[in-house]
């Protein structure tokens, strides 16, 4: 579930291999965005519910 949710925020947010080559540094603070909400959504629906 967790890497269904970061593979559709990536989309979303335009994090493809391009920014990753391109400005690895931002690249790298999306991607952490990304997989934190992720995480947090999961632990939301599993856990709480």
């Amino acid at each position: 579930m967790r890497d269904r949710l970061v593979e559709q925020m990536e989309e979303k947010q335009g994090v493809t291999e391009k920014l990753k080559a391109e400005n690895q540094m931002m690249w790298v603070g999306k991607m952490n965005n990304i997989i934190a909400c992720a995480e947090e959504i999961v632990v939301r629906k599993v856990v709480y519910v």
